[in-house]
């Protein structure tokens, strides 16, 4: 019993080593900044960074869990995808990404911040009324 313990968790090392040989969830890049929205408070921006720019923005914090794989390969994929989704720093105005209704609409339901990044980043976490204020912000801020 003792052996196929021990070569159940060498097996489990192994595999996890052979992970960090792929290459997807390395290019923790932050290109710089193109264009934020023109914010129509210095509130509603606090709150969208608190919230939302490590995964709709140039000015994510790679933390080191974010350099281990697998973890790395997901944390990765939400961040293209949120890049692609919405990007407080290639503001465009006009992308329907960047209106409010969908945007109201994501925060209300619950969907953003999703679950899994407001575990690790409880001070994502939005009471109602932030997210009432940031809902309104942020439909202010589209509007411009």
């Amino acid at each position: 019993m003792f052996k196929k313990i021990t070569a159940g968790f060498g097996g489990a090392v192994a595999l996890v080593l052979v992970m960090q040989a792929v290459p997807y969830g390395r290019a923790h890049t932050n290109p710089p900044v193109v264009r934020e929205p023109a914010w129509n408070s210095p509130e509603t921006r606090t709150l969208a960074k608190r919230a939302c720019f490590d995964c709709h923005s140039h000015e994510t914090v790679w933390l080191w869990y974010s350099r281990i794989a697998p973890i790395s390969w997901l944390v990765q994929y939400d961040v293209d995808k949120g890049r692609s989704e919405l990007n407080f720093s290639a503001w465009n105005g006009g992308k329907k990404e960047e209106q409010p209704t969908k945007m109201a609409n994501e925060i209300r339901k619950g969907e953003m911040p999703p679950l899994q990044y407001t575990i690790i980043h409880p001070e994502a976490r939005l009471s109602e009324t932030e997210k009432e204020t940031l809902i309104q912000g942020l439909t202010a801020t589209a509007g411009r």
